[in-house]
């Protein structure tokens, strides 16, 4: 059985500021008395708000779309929780990943079982992710209504005694910055103990993703957004998945893509405002993709892509909806774990990117191209021995 550990970063951090050094304080007294554990006496009323954020969560808990949205509804009302947006931008490209299982090329790689498997990762993913974060936003809107702080409440939800510290410490400075870089290890931290070290998924890991990364370009994060008539992408490559510590520096440095350059920014929160999601990659690039399948069952496959451009007289690559791909799943319950035992969580707090370098549109250009000639070299081979 693997042990659930987090990896302190791997450069030397800056001197620990004054705020931070208080918050490291603050977490090591709870760890050190035990309060974690503890659930506090709730009133009535209380018990009423748990309820109904709990319902709310799972009514916008669905699939991938409603999750997406609900992050883009709530940042929309409350700019200030910046992880909202971060988390909505990710969202969809979970859906596109969900989605590329049924689509043009991955599913002519993919036997039907194996796309079934890696969707269930991914959906499950999708779903507890959700599940932990969207209670703590619902509680950080009820706190401003009432304008109290309520978060004493979430470890009733199950939310980590981590975040219950971060968002007192937010609510008395504001520290956008600290707010999201917390969220993103808690969301990483909360996915390594629930899905990452689950015995049946590290299986997935190992025979699906992980052996072909690189070929499946599952591994690109992308960001769009428009400039001179164009929907252009900006975003990052993951090429360790299954390491914590690259995934919460990941996060850290798509933080950084989202906010660092306030033009772009806008760019990318208008382009984000005015396209519903799908699941569809022709929310971005209808003119390489459509939702209509054009191929004929059968015929040989041949690679009809160059440089993210149809080559003359090709066809659209096939990229369902959501809705049309993939069924909604009941999930099981989570572990009622906190993942939080070690106070040098903190440290990935001390330095953040303040420019990251978001070209990814060509490697993501040429993992199409990649996929294109894999898909064509299996199909021949298929056909030369049947």
């Amino acid at each position: 059985m693997r042990i659930f550990k987090i990896t302190k970063p791997k450069t030397k951090p800056e001197k620990i500021s004054g705020e931070l050094l208080q918050l490291k304080i603050e977490l090591q007294e709870k760890l050190s008395m035990g309060s974690y554990a503890d659930s506090p006496s709730l009133t009535a009323t209380e018990r009423n708000l748990i309820e109904e954020i709990t319902d709310m969560t799972q009514e916008l808990n669905i699939n991938n779309v409603t999750r997406t949205r609900a992050y883009l509804d709530f940042y929309k009302k409350y700019p200030d929780i910046h992880w909202a947006f971060l988390g909505h931008m990710v969202s969809r490209n979970g859906g596109w990943n969900m989605t590329d299982l049924k689509g043009e090329f991955l599913s002519k790689l993919l036997t039907v079982d194996e796309q079934e498997k890696f969707f269930m990762f991914l959906e499950r993913g999708n779903w507890l992710i959700f599940q932990d974060v969207f209670p703590q936003l619902r509680l950080y809107e009820i706190s401003l209504e009432l304008k109290q702080p309520l978060f004493h409440l979430l470890p009733c939800l199950s939310v980590s005694t981590f975040m219950e510290s971060v968002w007192n410490f937010f609510w008395r400075t504001g520290n956008r910055p600290l707010l999201t870089v917390s969220l993103i290890i808690n969301e990483q931290s909360y996915l390594e103990k629930q899905l990452m070290i689950n015995e049946q998924q590290n299986q997935i890991l190992k025979t699906i993703e992980f052996s072909l990364q690189d070929v499946l370009s599952l591994n690109h994060i992308l960001f769009p957004y428009d400039q001179t008539g164009e929907t252009k992408l900006t975003g990052q490559t993951l090429h360790h998945f299954t390491s914590l510590h690259e995934r919460i520096e990941l996060g850290k440095r798509m933080y950084a893509l989202l906010y660092s350059n306030l033009e772009r920014y806008k760019r990318l929160f208008q382009w984000a405002q005015r396209t519903p999601h799908t699941g569809s990659r022709t929310d971005y690039w209808p003119e390489l993709f459509k939702c209509v399948k054009e191929t004929l069952p059968g015929r040989l496959y041949n690679p009809q892509v160059k440089n993210c451009r149809l080559k003359p007289g090709a066809v659209h690559l096939y990229s369902p909806e959501l809705q049309f791909a993939w069924k909604d799943i009941l999930h099981n319950e989570p572990l009622q774990e906190d993942w939080f035992n070690n106070v040098n969580v903190v440290d990935y707090l001390i330095e953040n990117p303040k420019n990251v370098d978001g070209e990814i549109q060509h490697a993501y250009c040429k993992s199409l191209e990649k996929l294109a000639f894999t898909t064509f070299a299996k199909k021949a081979i298929f056909l030369r021995n049947g």
